[in-house]
């Protein structure tokens, strides 16, 4: 399978790069930069530091969507909508990492999957994937007893709030409750907030220094509480993941998956 980087100089375009260079059954169909970038028109080896591959670096996104069977996106909601019609044209598996996106956004990315197959998840990494899993069986477990807050702890760059990471947690464990999350969390909490209401879904935001990602889901109850924890250390398990993900997807029909779908959870 020929799998293409888009944003492919940047710290997470790096590392998708090298993590198909190390799978079996692909290689690497090229990357993209954003137009002035000092890595378009080099060669993609270079611009990672592995030596040549002989594939320069674009501007263009159609074109790796004209020449690759699968495209990879950690870039940002603009460029990620822009790419998810090129993959509905083109019919090429897209598998988007990008966090932020917006209920418009979204709608997009749902039009573009009836064209082809697209896999949307919060995070790559199969462990958080687990997690998410187990934080749906426990909150349909212990029920509305239990408080849930999410903690989630990122670098100091992060620029979106809760991360997706942590957003995908509330939205499992509402599953997991038959609620929509929209209409439980609680984001923030700031100043004479009140008791908190019976069923709540909150969430709290940490962020500093070069942490990758650290999420943690407390059901707390009088008399215990209870807690399930990930700790990424590397981003590199997020590449290996999405690459992952671009392998599956490419012998998929047309439609919209998560990681729970690559990983049959």
């Amino acid at each position: 399978m020929k799998i293409g980087i888009l944003g492919c100089a940047g710290r997470m375009g790096q590392m998708l790069v090298r993590a198909v260079l190390d799978a079996d059954g692909c290689t690497v169909a090229g990357g993209t930069e954003r137009p002035g970038s000092d890595a378009v028109g080099r060669d993609l080896g270079e611009v990672i530091g592995c030596g040549p591959l002989d594939c320069v670096v674009e501007a263009d996104p159609a074109c790796l969507f004209e020449i690759a069977d699968a495209v990879i996106d950690f870039t940002s909601p603009a460029a990620t909508i822009l790419h998810a019609s090129l993959a509905a044209e083109t019919r090429t598996a897209l598998v988007i990492g990008t966090t932020g996106l917006g209920p418009d956004d979204e709608e997009q990315v749902r039009a573009a999957a009836a064209r082809t197959p697209v896999v949307y998840a919060p995070n790559y990494s199969v462990g958080v994937n687990l997690l998410l899993a187990l934080t749906e069986r426990a909150a349909a477990v212990l029920g509305d007893d239990y408080d849930i807050e999410i903690v989630e702890m990122h670098h100091r760059h992060k620029v979106d709030a809760p991360s997706g990471t942590a957003l995908g947690l509330g939205r499992a464990a509402a599953r997991g409750r038959n609620a929509a999350l929209e209409q439980v969390w609680r984001k923030s909490r700031d100043g004479h907030t009140g008791a908190r209401p019976k069923g709540e879904i909150g969430f709290a935001t940490l962020r500093g220094g070069d942490v990758v990602g650290d999420h943690t889901v407390v059901f707390a109850a009088d008399g215990e509480r209870m807690e399930l924890t990930h700790k990424a250390s590397s981003r590199a398990v997020f590449a290996k993941g999405a690459v992952r993900a671009a392998l599956w997807a490419g012998g998929e029909p047309p439609g919209l998956y998560t990681m729970r779908d690559v990983l049959g959870l």
